[in-house]
């Protein structure tokens, strides 16, 4: 059991049933001996977020939360098929429930998947990922008005801000927290 003031940033607790990720917290303690503890928390199965207030004296029970390697098998455009790498257990999340993270999704990736009470329930990515480019326009060495960068698509529908060297078919690596180009791969 957590006490309130035992939920930092990034413990994981239940709470109203289901799992949440401590994203920011404060507490703020009170002249007579008690405190207040303001939560912003992240719903592990929504992807919603909640701000809370809590008393020193409240309990929460700690969230059953493990990690497992899988690979991403295919997708059918609702669902996202993955293989578990020990048991070679497949199974499927839904597009609703990996949030922005099928962006960075290429066959065969070896990804680790969050699970709560052992099914699957979340994607963790990598902090970078390497995606082709699919398509993106001649960059022109005059062109200031973009400060050289230009939009590329990715072989997964991302659109990226590049600089007006990359090219076609180049392999690049992309920070899966900002969306944002690192370098080439």
């Amino acid at each position: 059991m957590y006490s309130s003031s035992d939920i930092k940033v990034g413990k994981k607790f239940i709470m109203e049933g289901h799992p949440y990720e401590t994203v920011t917290y404060a507490q703020k303690v009170m002249w007579r001996g008690g405190s207040i503890i303001n939560v912003k928390a992240k719903n592990l199965l929504t992807g919603s977020t909640v701000t809370k207030t809590f008393s020193d004296h409240d309990k929460f029970e700690e969230a059953d939360i493990s990690m497992n390697s899988y690979d991403y098998l295919y997708n059918d455009g609702e669902n996202y098929m993955f293989m578990n790498q020990e048991t070679f257990e497949q199974v499927e999340l839904a597009k609703t429930t990996l949030w922005w993270a099928e962006l960075f999704l290429n066959d065969w990736d070896k990804v680790t998947l969050q699970e709560f009470n052992g099914n699957p329930i979340n994607v963790n990515l990598d902090p970078t990922a390497v995606l082709e480019v699919v398509e993106t326009p001649p960059g022109e060495k005059w062109d200031t008005a973009t400060w050289g960068k230009k939009p590329a698509t990715m072989s997964t529908g991302l659109v990226v801000q590049v600089p007006l060297f990359i090219k076609e078919w180049d392999m690049l690596k992309i920070d899966t927290r900002t969306k944002e180009y690192q370098s080439r791969a």
